[in-house]
């Protein structure tokens, strides 16, 4: 299997040299070609993802499991129309962030270049395959993806159609391969590439990003998993408050940017737990608490430990009632994932705190976490939110996907 691994590896690393002189044309015409066959190809990509739901159904994964795997006639419009918005941003590739001309006559320019191949290494989300693909290449990279073989079947259909739209636009086919067999020993192998990937990219729960980064021997950009928090603060606005942790927990609760802990404080907890406990239950939502919020909700359930670094990717939501701003933060510093975190708040210097202390990827101040997306953000797509602080951090778009080099011209000189 190495050597099937790695011949599949030198192809995309060849197409990753020819992907540095492709203008943005090209890019921006496989782009648009893509998005052209999603959805006039839907119906097949359709069938091929019903084996896939139907498979995993089989095998009994939660619910909040096979939504992610799911696709419908709206969700290959989004994936399309991503396509299209990435087309229509600015190409990172080539832009001069800065330059100098030192004393010597030499002219040293800092210019955006293509990180090269990047693999991606993912779990049952057929979208990621489209996104990883749309980013990856207007960022002038080549892509080698490895997704849950739980999606085998949608992500080989999304990758031919890829392949018949670089084709279609003069660009290598190789510039996107994916590994098929879906066996765990595959990722093992493409970890120890060294050489032909530039980066590794781990997107899933925290098992599959910590079996990455513990075992890589290529640099990782490691995204995070979500536990993400709202602290409604004394001065918040109920109304507000709730329509947020509504949206937050209950839009789409597979997802990483989806609330997990709900933090009270005490000068509201008496008023505003029996309102927003009753508005989760009609929602279907499980609540597991601290003995005060079991004292003021009555389905409550007693939260234990573990329920505080928890990323249920469910409708369960952890509560807590805490004295204060200090306590909320100090417990998300010591629970969270550094992912997306909220206050809810009408004090000035409540959410200036709160931007300031919090050490997240995202912070908000009255606004719902599910917004920790690259689209919302103006991305068009994004290849993953990224919980490091090196290279990256927060939703990774297309100039995330790029690294810098010094170009350095000269009439001669030497160094005296």
């Amino acid at each position: 299997m190495i050597e099937q691994i790695r011949e599949i590896a030198q192809k995309t690393k060849v197409a990753s040299r020819a992907l540095v002189n492709v203008s943005t044309l090209q890019k921006n015409q496989f782009l648009n070609h893509l998005a052209e066959i999603l959805e006039s190809d839907k119906e097949e990509i359709l069938a091929e993802n019903r084996r896939d739901v139907s498979r995993a159904d089989q095998s009994g994964i939660k619910k909040s499991l096979l939504d992610r795997l799911s696709l419908n006639e709206k969700r290959i419009r989004e994936m399309s129309q991503g396509l299209q918005e990435v087309a229509s941003l600015p190409d990172p590739v080539g832009e001069v962030i800065n330059g100098v001309k030192r004393p010597n006559g030499l002219i040293i320019h800092r210019v955006r270049v293509p990180l090269g191949v990047i693999a991606i290494i993912y779990e049952a989300r057929p979208n990621v395959t489209i996104d990883s693909i749309g980013l990856g290449i207007k960022s002038g990279n080549a892509l080698l993806l490895r997704g849950s073989s739980l999606a085998l079947f949608s992500n080989q259909i999304l990758v031919k159609k890829a392949k018949q739209a670089l084709t279609r636009s003069g660009l290598p086919s190789d510039s996107v391969n994916l590994l098929g067999s879906g066996k765990h020993e595959e990722v093992e192998l493409l970890l120890s590439l060294r050489g032909l990937i530039d980066v590794v990219i781990p997107r899933g729960g925290g098992e599959l990003i910590q079996t990455v980064v513990k075992n890589s021997q290529i640099p990782v950009i490691e995204t995070g998993v979500g536990n993400c928090h709202i602290y409604l603060d004394a001065s918040a606005n109920f109304s507000m408050a709730e329509k947020i942790v509504i949206n937050a927990k209950t839009q789409r609760p597979s997802v990483c940017n989806a609330c997990e802990t709900l933090l009270v404080h005490q000068a509201v907890a008496a008023d505003f737990l029996p309102r927003i406990g009753k508005s989760l239950i009609e929602k279907g939502v499980e609540i597991r608490g601290c003995e005060k919020t079991k004292a003021l909700i009555d389905d409550a359930q007693v939260a234990d430990e573990e329920d505080w670094y928890a990323e249920y990717l469910d409708l369960i939501l952890a509560v807590k009632v805490v004295a204060g701003i200090e306590e909320a933060i100090e417990h998300i510093d010591r629970y969270g994932s550094h992912h997306s975190e909220a206050i809810v708040t009408e004090d000035y210097q409540s959410a200036l705190r709160f931007l300031q202390e919090v050490d997240a990827a995202a912070v908000y101040v009255n606004a719902s976490t599910r917004f920790t997306d690259g689209g919302q953000f103006g991305m068009g797509a994004e290849i993953g939110i990224s919980t490091q602080k090196l290279h990256a951090r927060g939703p990774m778009g297309i100039r995330e996907l790029t690294t810098t080099k010094f170009m350095v011209y000269g009439l001669g000189q030497i160094r005296e």
